[in-house]
């Protein structure tokens, strides 16, 4: 279970909340309203304060290194730091059989993980991110708009590699601007305001 209390990300009023083992919350609110900071702050990329508990333990109980294993945060616009998404995955036959796998199931064929990730599309790479992102089963998964980049036919794909984790157990935190995918995943909604504009002063000086 992911449980935060009392989470303060900038324009953001202190946050509280749970997200059951095997449950979907989708974050909701307009562009700026800080869905990504929130994502961010639980996977602790960014200071916040306030608690996030994962299975009852507190990310400041344990080191950083650590939460990042548990705690998984899927970029909207995933970075590599490697020429090949395969030098990007974890090591092992056996895992990496697992990515071949996972990449298949979305679509992707096994030789694009050795091709540079600069010949490869938007999409591919968003695919191939997710792959990297869950292949070894984090706890909690923090996606942010995993299926922008998406075809119709891939988007399902990755709808449904979601629905996998969720069975299997895991937290999902989820923002996307694909209500239908929203509304089909989604246990709970947790909605931000937008922010607010200051309004400029009128009137005649003294």
């Amino acid at each position: 279970m992911l449980r935060a209390e009392r989470l303060k990300t900038a324009g953001l009023p202190p946050l509280s909340f749970e997200v059951a083992n095997g449950e979907c919350l989708v974050v909701e609110g307009p562009s700026g309203a800080g869905k990504t900071r929130l994502l961010r702050a639980i996977a602790d990329l960014d200071a916040a304060p306030g608690q996030v508990f994962v299975d009852g333990a507190e990310r400041r109980e344990m080191a950083a290194t650590r939460w990042r294993q548990l705690v998984r945060y899927a970029a909207a616009e995933p970075q590599w730091w490697t020429d090949t998404p395969r030098e990007a995955m974890p090591d092992g036959p056996q895992v990496m059989a697992r990515v071949e796998r996972m990449a298949a199931s979305l679509g992707v064929a096994p030789e694009l993980l050795d091709r540079p990730v600069s010949l490869l599309s938007t999409g591919e790479r968003q695919r191939l991110a997710l792959v990297r992102a869950v292949v070894d089963e984090p706890r909690v998964l923090l996606l942010d708009e995993p299926t922008a980049s998406l075809d119709v036919g891939s988007a399902a794909l990755v709808e449904e590699l979601i629905r996998f984790q969720l069975l299997a157990g895991r937290a999902v935190v989820l923002v996307s601007h694909d209500t239908g995918l929203a509304a089909r995943l989604a246990h709970a909604r947790l909605q931000l305001a937008p922010p607010v504009t200051p309004r400029r002063a009128t009137g005649v000086m003294p």
